[in-house]
Formats: C-alpha cells, structure tokens, sequence
C-alpha cells in the first residue's frame, strides 16, 4: 500500500506491488523541484502561467511566491525560504523580471530559465509557442548552462558605514535634482576619467544592452568578463565610454564642481545617496548567473532581431 500525500493532505491510496511501490518513490524522488515566478504586471491572468503549470504538473515539484497563491494553482506557495532546495527557476516575464531573480539565484547557484513576456528578452530566451518543448528538454536536463559575470558594489561612507549589493546588470551612479554631478572614476587607485554629466553607468557585458546601450554605450558578448563605463549626457565633447578589465577595482566618486549628492541604483532599483566624500566601489563577483540555455537562438540573432 502506498499513501500519496501532498503539503499533509492524503492525495490518494494506492495498492501496488512492492516493486512498483519501490519504481514509484524513487521516480518522485526524482522529480527536480521547480520554482515558477511569473510578472504579474504581464501575465495578469496567470495565462502563461497555468499552461505552464499544466505541462509541468505530475513532472515536477512545483513551488510558487505566497504573492501568488490567488492563481488557484495546486502548487506549494512559500513566503521565506522561497529558494531553499530548489533546482531550476522558471522566470515568466522580461529581462526586469530576470533582475529581480539574480542575486537569489546568483547566491545559491540556481540555474534560471527565461520565458519570455517581455519585448526584446536577452536572457528569457523562451517564446511562449515553445514552452512545452522547452520544459521537455529541462526535465531530460538537455540544455546548457551559460554563466554571467556578476559585480559587487560597495558603497562606504565618509562615517565608515559601508553597504554592499549585488548585481547582474549595472550600478547607476547619478544626480538626484536638475543639477549635474562631476563624477571622478578610478581603476585600482588610478584616476582614468572626470565626467560632467548627469551620472555615470558601470555596467557587466550582460547590463550592455541595457541603461548603457541607451546613453551611448558599446554592446558586449555576455560571455565576456569587464565593466563598461558608460557617462550619462556627458556636457563635455571629449567624454566617450571605457571599457575596463574585470581584474581591476572600480572606484566612482562624486568631486568638486557639480551637485553635492547622487543616487546609486543597482539593477534599476534605487539604494542609497552618496555624498562628496563617499566612495562607489564595483568588483567582479564570486557568483556567477546561470541561464539555461537550449539553443534555438543566439545572443547575436537576438541583437540583430530586436534592436
């Protein structure tokens, strides 16, 4: 006899024989447990969603945010710990909703698939028509992991108070009024540059086709390993963005001759204010982001395509 049960209720009863009482517990031990995050601004049906959970449903362990218990869907909803044992994240939405998933992820060592509800979609590489294949080669673990470079930002005072963030994109340094800031950029100790402007952008090869790529910066293979700093509206004809080794420790600044304090934002979520006398520092991290890749396109068809 084997009782089936599921968050503590009896889900059934079966009367198997001990051989297949014995196939059916190791295949449920098998089962990898997937964590779904859909965007609800995008999915606001949960559309995507339920297929997706559909396809997935009696495969895979499924785990969901408590946010969206609301869905009706039969899976495991969890407030803290939402990434405790998990093997593979399905993100439903845009690269902003990828973001949002990076430093869990990045931390842990999860491997992250994209589908995408978004409009260009650089890591959520998953259109929607394909999800059920997608989800075929995920379970058989036909795919391939790609690794991003992540940076660690640190933000330490003029007191000595430090704070420190993690990101897969960028860190933006920039003026938080009409006035412009005179941002002072160093690599290991060396001062390389002076912009008046009205921020700066350091960025990661994957954050290139972000923020950067719109203030005039160069796009990247995600595969590489440097930061970009890209000057946002420059008032000066000799500033131009730099590409730096990821070797290095980038110090960013504010100094004489603009506005006294500036907003640092990680991955497009504001932090803190810096004042003169502060200092932004930006490393390459230990973690890494893994993007499950399945090889229907490349990041080269995908710039081509969409920008």
């Amino acid at each position: 006899m084997l009782i089936v049960k599921k968050n503590g209720k009896i889900l059934a009863i079966l009367r198997l024989p001990m051989y297949n009482v014995y196939k059916y517990t190791k295949m449920v031990e098998k089962m990898k447990k997937i964590l779904i995050i859909p965007n609800r601004a995008k999915d606001k049906d949960y559309k995507y969603t339920k297929e997706l959970f559909d396809i997935l449903d009696g495969k895979a362990h499924i785990v969901m945010p408590e946010s969206d218990e609301k869905s009706g869907l039969n899976a495991e909803f969890k407030g803290n710990g939402l990434y405790d044992g998990v093997d593979t994240v399905i993100i439903l939405g845009g690269d902003g909703t990828m973001l949002q998933a990076a430093e869990p992820c990045g931390k842990r060592g999860i491997a992250v698939m994209g589908i995408n509800l978004g409009k260009v979609g650089f890591m959520t590489e998953v259109e929607t028509e394909y999800m059920s294949w997608a989800c075929d080669k995920l379970l058989s673990d036909d795919f391939e992991i790609e690794k991003r470079m992540m940076m660690e930002i640190s933000v330490e005072e003029k007191s000595g108070k430090t704070q420190n963030f993690l990101a897969l994109n960028d860190a933006v340094i920039a003026k938080p009024s009409a006035e412009m800031i005179l941002v002072e950029l160093s690599a290991n100790g060396e001062k390389v540059s002076e912009y008046i402007s009205d921020g700066l952008i350091i960025s990661t090869p994957t954050g290139s086709t972000g923020y950067s790529l719109s203030a005039g910066g160069p796009v990247a293979d995600p595969q590489m390993e440097l930061f970009i700093a890209t000057p946002i509206c420059a008032h000066m004809l000799s500033a131009r963005p730099m590409l730096l080794s990821a070797e290095k420790t980038i110090n960013v600044s504010l100094a004489d001759g603009g506005d006294e304090t500036a907003t640092v934002t990680v991955d497009g979520e504001d932090k803190c204010v810096i004042k003169k006398g502060d200092k932004v520092t930006v490393r390459r991290s230990e973690y890494t982001f893994k993007i499950i890749k399945l090889g229907r396109q490349s990041f080269y068809y995908t710039m081509m395509a969409k920008l």
